[in-house]
């Protein structure tokens, strides 16, 4: 069999033809690595782009789990068991028949998802939310379709699901995605072509004595308009920008709605329980620490914040902002009062 030389065994041939050491010739032996690559299945997604999609649905899963656990009124645990890219044909082959098959719109991406829920666990939860125990309601492990009744209630506990893939996803797109219909038979799933890639994260979820896999197809087709965005670079940076910018403006939003005492503090005395037991109607209380004209303080819940006078607005008390107080006057403050108490 005739041998194709690279370029370095003719380099060396040459140097041993010109010194006259040729029968000591030995050709350099490649040390190349070959991957094997099939043509069939090829490999659309990078490892980092699965590690992003991981990361993304571990938050989906932590979400899901107090979702359904406030649903379905007991412990459920999920976590995210695995993320693999196969071929959607393969997806459908590996699950059950009949089983629950919710076809997904992700809008605004061009294209749908599956979300698919074991037997086993859909049965429970149906079970769980008729007031039963959360057992099983298949008899020697025959697996039956669902009544119309039954698919009224996964629509329910799927809607739910859906709102916190709308969270898990915020960070990448702002994901709105909507339940279509639900198919007992994966061949009548066919989203996108059986030799077509997709991605498939696979949830383990619990609870009470039940075990089971929930399984999240998305074809490549699908997700191929953000695929850049599934890199670890550009979640950390998003990630960044949102808990600068949308969770501070949010805070800031929330905040401006909340409730707080305001008390305008004219002055203060002390007094002995059996004093202010007896006082009546007409009496005088002498206060010690302010004088006539001298501003009052404005306290904003225990922190005094303004220099205010009273006076009056319309038929009705008021006071009036003049200042603000500074930390420097607080402190300075803190210290009279301190010295006031020692010398009482």
């Amino acid at each position: 069999m005739n041998e194709v030389l690279s370029q370095d065994d003719i380099d060396q041939l040459l140097t041993a033809i010109s010194t006259g050491d040729s029968d000591n010739f030995k050709p350099v032996s490649d040390t190349r690595k070959i991957k094997l690559y099939d043509f069939k299945r090829p490999d659309k997604f990078s490892k980092e782009q699965i590690r992003t999609v991981s990361v993304m649905h571990e938050t989906f899963a932590r979400l899901t789990t107090t979702s359904l656990s406030a649903q379905l009124r007991t412990l459920v645990q999920v976590h995210v068991a695995s993320v693999d890219q196969l071929t959607y044909e393969e997806f459908t082959r590996s699950i059950p028949s009949p089983t629950t098959l919710a076809v997904i719109n992700m809008d605004p991406l061009k294209g749908n998802a599956v979300l698919e829920i074991d037997p086993s666990i859909t049965f429970s939860m149906i079970d769980r939310l008729f007031g039963g125990k959360g057992v099983t309601s298949m008899t020697n492990n025959k697996v039956r379709e669902l009544t119309d009744i039954e698919q009224s209630v996964m629509e329910g506990i799927i809607v739910r699901i859906l709102a916190n893939m709308r969270e898990a996803w915020t960070q990448v797109i702002d994901l709105r995605p909507r339940l279509g219909q639900i198919e007992t038979n994966p061949q009548f799933a066919q989203i996108v072509p059986p030799s077509e890639m997709a991605v498939l994260v696979t949830l383990e979820t619990k609870f009470a004595e039940v075990e089971g896999m929930i399984n999240f197809c998305i074809p490549y087709l699908t997700i191929e308009p953000i695929i850049s965005k599934l890199s670890s670079q550009y979640w950390f940076s998003s990630v960044r920008r949102s808990s600068t910018t949308q969770y501070l403006g949010t805070l800031k939003e929330k905040l401006a709605t909340v409730d707080m005492d305001v008390v305008a503090e004219i002055g203060s005395i002390q007094l002995p329980i059996r004093d202010v037991l007896s006082l009546q109607k007409g009496d005088i209380v002498r206060l010690s620490n302010i004088r006539v004209g001298e501003p009052i303080t404005l306290s904003v819940g225990n922190k005094q914040k303004f220099y205010c006078q009273p006076g009056v607005v319309g038929k009705k008390m008021a006071v009036q902002v003049i200042g603000k107080i500074e930390e420097t006057d607080t402190e300075e403050f803190e210290e009279l009062s301190v010295e006031g108490d020692e010398t009482l």
